[in-house]
């Protein structure tokens, strides 16, 4: 296993959007497990392999504290988004900002697993906040372009102040 690189804002290869996942191999089973690793290493929860510059439809998620819930999505696609509220978010990408961004809190999600078998699952909290938050990265969106106008003004400012430039979505 490997420790991958993170892309950081704004490099623009987090706008790129992802492709499907369509070869179920050994070179996909290291992927998956190189962005575990690189996850826990960057004590996040979420990573979408688009933020380590593979442009493929492969997220993995683990909200447990102790680390012991690895979850596979692969082509994931939202069928049904239910509870919207504000829920605070952050991001390995946009490291040092942490605002509140409005996401389903309850999900239907249609996936595939690391094997190919595709499956159907409700999801709810914070597993179903996350899910949303790096389907975004595999369409090219970051959190920070879902603030409203006035906070996307601030985080610019805050972002600009840091050395890096804001870059809205096209």
């Amino acid at each position: 296993m490997a420790r991958l690189d993170i892309l950081a804002y704004p490099d623009p290869r987090l706008r790129m959007k992802a492709l499907p996942v369509r070869e179920f191999d050994d070179a996909l089973a290291r992927l998956i497990d190189d962005l575990f690793e690189t996850l826990y290493a960057a004590r996040g929860i979420g990573l979408a392999a688009t933020q380590v510059n593979v442009q493929l439809q492969l997220i993995v998620i683990d909200v447990s504290e102790d680390r012991s819930k690895p979850e596979v999505f692969i082509n994931p696609q939202i069928l049904a988004r239910d509870q919207i509220g504000l829920v605070e978010e952050s991001c390995l990408s946009v490291p040092g900002i942490v605002e509140n961004v409005a996401r389903a809190t309850a999900l239907t999600v249609r996936a595939v697993d690391r094997r190919g078998t595709p499956y159907m699952r409700d999801l709810d909290g914070l597993l179903a906040v996350c899910l949303q938050h790096e389907i975004d990265h595999l369409d090219g969106t970051l959190f920070v372009d879902r603030l409203p106008f006035f906070k996307r003004l601030r985080t610019r400012r805050r972002l600009e102040r840091g050395g890096r430039a804001y870059q809205a979505a096209a």
